[in-house]
């Protein structure tokens, strides 16, 4: 299923998307390169998750159109989804390891469900990736006793144990101190040159993106601001840009009465 010539790994186009009567995605379209990282940036509550989760099918859109590998994805079949899914892997922002398991059992898990390999050659790729995240001397601990840095590696390890052609990592510097940060932006970096992978990271930290990203892409309520490489983020004179560079909050003007109005109502 996987086309390793496509140049266009991730295709969307005029997605819309909304929970209940509220819009969270308005009209976005993107692309996004073989071996790229792209950066997806907005405040909270902007849908840059929304549009990771889109971008896995876990959400369906409104209207619009996802493709991953040239596919649609909004409409493969449930198998079809799910032998295409063995190409993506996820990084969540937690870590998201089961507790009643090792390390090294979390990073092995998927290779446990989704291949026939022995178990001698699993534990050797998951020693290969618990190398590659400076992992090895912890393989045995449980998650409780792990670092938030560690924690971090750990479901990175996991996400990329199949040498997945996407990887898709949800706030990599959440909760991080800077040094650690920096060392978790150095690793993506070495995970795209040395497995040729393409990578879409969320994020709000400014350093982080700066530092990782081919082009960027920002999104503020819903809507698509700019996506374009890190000078032409940084050229923009959008007042929301600029307010996001120069960590400006936003003030908006307040409806009184509206505002009491939805406060009272029933």
């Amino acid at each position: 299923m996987y086309d390793s010539n496509i140049k266009n790994i991730i295709e969307i186009e005029a997605l819309n998307t909304r929970y209940k009567d509220k819009q969270i995605l308005s009209d976005i379209s993107l692309l996004v390169e073989r071996k790229e990282i792209m950066v997806i940036m907005g405040h909270s509550g902007s849908g840059k998750s929304t549009l990771l989760r889109h971008m896995i099918g876990l959400d369906t859109p409104v209207s619009g159109s996802v493709k991953l590998f040239g596919k649609e994805i909004t409409k493969l079949k449930k198998s079809n989804l799910y032998e295409l899914r063995k190409h993506i892997g996820v990084a969540f922002q937690s870590g998201a390891l089961f507790s009643s398991m090792t390390l090294q059992e979390n990073v092995e898990l998927p290779l446990h469900q989704h291949t026939k390999l022995d178990h001698s050659t699993i534990r050797i790729m998951s020693r290969l990736k618990l190398e590659l995240m400076k992992l090895t001397d912890y393989e045995d601990l449980m998650p409780a006793e792990l670092s938030g840095g560690m924690l971090k590696r750990a479901g990175l390890a996991r996400a990329v144990i199949m040498d997945p052609k996407i990887l898709f990592f949800d706030e990599p510097s959440a909760g991080l101190d800077p040094v650690t940060s920096a060392e978790l932006d150095e690793l993506i970096l070495q995970l795209r040159n040395a497995l040729n992978m393409t990578i879409v990271v969320v994020t709000h930290e400014l350093e982080s993106a700066f530092k990782i990203a081919d082009r960027i892409t920002v999104i503020d309520n819903g809507s698509q601001i700019i996506t374009g490489d890190k000078e032409a983020i940084r050229k923009s004179t959008d007042p929301r840009i600029v307010n996001m560079l120069q960590r400006k909050a936003v003030n908006k003007n307040i409806d009184a009465d509206g505002y009491l109005n939805k406060l009272t109502r029933n």
